[in-house]
């Protein structure tokens, strides 16, 4: 999708206005320069949606479209164009969540490679650092551990985000894409959305790591204890919604091609009156994914068990370490690579749909992929007014 008009922000003259969408009686506004060109004005008025090059009206200009209920994108019917994943209208709920499973499923081979190569490299580093400390696992090493860690979470979450973004962004127009297409469009902005994932991680993060630092340093106990906790729990909803509110800045750096900042404010306006909606959809994904690994875990724990790796009675030493042996440490490494394979794809295009969703409701972008998709009902042949490649 390099280079993809329909993807970039609405013009830069005039910015778009959340929560404004193009009604029945005015012409569609879309994202991005590739919509139409304006004809000569003719005698007689033109409905929306003329496509002068065809010769012919758009449905989107009939009367109701883009109403609620209406037979237009913007209506909740089953109508509405899918030449991908999704729907090109407004989605709901469980849209997105089947929207989410449908790119996986039909994208099998590339979202299931893509996330079992980062899940080999994530749990082959955690399995590495738990041996340079001996296996020992107390409080200390804990906490060094996942200090030592956070550098490959965040370059793994950028790799992972960066390529499942390229894929859903050829999935919603149902065009095909492979390991390589997505690498080779991913690699040139790479380097921003690690920027942006190390700036979001640091601000909701470091918002809490603030707020708990006093009752960490505080060597008392008693009532000052109570206060300093209670202080480091008022820092949690402010990490809560500085993570909602940027959590769109990924998509929208990489399908607009924006930079870090730019990207950051984008996500900003794009979350604005929807925060609530974003952290329920978000929050619920990763629910389903926490249990859905759970019950993928079980089966892994109950036979470490039955083959005798973990035996508390002879592992514990008397400092209150465990020492866990190498085959505990590969079966639970089997253990997270199966999960993380299956659960990385979902919330990484679970991510991207939302930003899509957005976009829709706020920018008539289902208009604009529509044309991009192809469909000569509206006007468009694909991105530059190029013919698709593939369904």
């Amino acid at each position: 999708m390099t280079d993809t008009p329909g993807w970039a922000s609405p013009g830069s003259s005039e910015p778009p206005r959340d929560g404004v969408r193009p009604t029945a009686d005015a012409p569609a506004t879309v994202p991005g320069p590739s919509a139409p060109p304006q004809t000569a004005p003719q005698t007689t008025p033109q409905a929306p949606g003329w496509n002068a090059q065809h010769g012919q009206q758009a449905p989107y200009g009939r009367p109701g479209w883009g109403q609620p209920g209406g037979p237009g994108p913007y209506g909740q019917d089953q109508h509405s164009p899918r030449p991908g994943v999704i729907p090109l209208r407004p989605l709901g709920v469980g849209e997105l969540l089947d929207g989410a499973v449908t790119t996986v499923r039909r994208h099998w081979r590339t979202t299931l490679s893509l996330a079992l190569g980062i899940a080999v490299i994530e749990q082959a580093g955690r399995v590495g650092l738990r041996m340079l400390i001996d296996g020992k696992t107390g409080s200390g090493t804990q906490m060094a551990q996942f200090a030592a860690s956070i550098p490959l979470a965040v370059l793994l979450n950028a790799l992972a985000t960066a390529l499942l973004t390229i894929v859903v962004s050829r999935a919603v127009l149902g065009r095909p894409v492979t390991v390589a297409d997505a690498w080779r469009e991913a690699r040139p902005r790479l380097p921003q959305l690690i920027g942006v994932t190390l700036l979001t991680t640091l601000m909701s993060g470091g918002v809490l790591v603030l707020g708990f630092l006093p009752l960490a340093l505080y060597e008392g106990s008693g009532g000052v204890t109570a206060l300093l906790f209670l202080l480091g729990l008022a820092s949690a909803p402010v990490a809560l919604w500085l993570w909602v509110r940027y959590s769109l800045a990924a998509p929208a750096l990489m399908l607009e091609k924006q930079g870090v900042n730019a990207a950051l404010s984008r996500s900003a306006r794009l979350v604005r009156g929807s925060w609530w909606r974003v952290l329920g959809i978000s929050l619920l994904a990763y629910v389903m994914s926490l249990v859905f690994a759970m019950i993928i875990a079980m089966p892994f724990t109950v036979a470490s068990m039955a083959l005798g790796y973990i035996d508390l009675h002879r592992q514990m030493s008397f400092d209150g370490t465990v020492d866990q042996s190498t085959a505990v440490l590969v079966v639970s490494a089997i253990s997270g690579i199966i999960s993380s394979t299956l659960t990385i794809p979902f919330l990484g295009t679970l991510g991207v749909l939302i930003y899509v969703d957005q976009r829709i409701r706020r920018e008539a972008l289902d208009i604009e992929l529509a044309r991009a998709a192809g469909l000569p009902e509206y006007g468009g042949t694909g991105w530059g007014d190029q013919p698709p490649t593939g369904v």
